[in-house]
């Protein structure tokens, strides 16, 4: 008889590791809106794309390559009362560090592109409505903590640390006003993501408790 676990269908993840409990929901002012290429949407179970769009309350998650004509996505863009951009470095994108982005009477939506940098450059180069918004970026010295993953350079980080310090540098702006121990618990469920990946590679003959299916 063949065993298999159960899945929580909140984190997608098996409840032997759910990550749920961990999950700590913050809400913002700014509209988050996570941008997935269709490869890492079927990464289940390290997706960190999809943990930051459970942390934030005011987010959503689109999958695809191409935005150009997504509905909701130009509705957001064409809102006269939106101010948008798009989080990505370039020359000329807006430092986060120096600039406030805040605009009297304007709500803030960040696009977030979820995927590797070979893949978010496609998607850029196709989506044309995104092409046309202002790219905005920040200057850091953090590490990423995603051991479990190659990264392109020591500074790169993953979608959920990115999108933490940009909380944090809008909280400076005080465009947001999230309390320190709301930001301090944000990467929780990606921490013992990492935790719970390591453990199975450093004991890679470690029995994992699996769940019988209900008979």
């Amino acid at each position: 008889m063949i065993e298999s676990r159960e899945k929580c269908y909140n984190c997608n993840r098996p409840k032997t590791s759910c990550l749920c409990q961990y999950i700590n929901q913050i809400q913002t002012s700014t509209k988050f809106v996570i941008l997935m290429h269709p490869k890492e949407a079927r990464k289940t179970k390290n997706n960190t794309g999809k943990l930051t769009q459970q942390s934030l309350l005011n987010s959503e998650i689109h999958v695809g390559i191409d935005f150009t004509n997504n509905k909701n996505i130009n509705e957001l863009i064409n809102n006269p009362n939106n101010n948008c951009f798009v989080l990505y470095p370039s020359q000329t994108s807006i430092k986060l560090n120096h600039e406030n982005i805040k605009e009297t009477n304007k709500n803030i939506v960040i696009f977030i592109i979820d995927s590797t940098w070979p893949c978010s450059n496609k998607i850029l180069r196709l989506s044309e409505n995104l092409q046309k918004l202002q790219f905005i970026s920040f200057e850091h010295n953090k590490i990423s903590q995603y051991k479990i993953k190659t990264q392109p350079n020591d500074l790169s980080l993953s979608t959920i640390e990115s999108t933490l310090c940009v909380l944090e540098l809008l909280n400076k702006q005080h465009i947001e006003n999230i309390q320190d121990k709301e930001l301090n618990g944000f990467l929780e469920p990606y921490t013992q993501m990492i935790k719970y990946q390591m453990n199975i590679y450093t004991n890679p003959n470690k029995k994992q408790v699996r769940y019988k299916k209900p008979q």
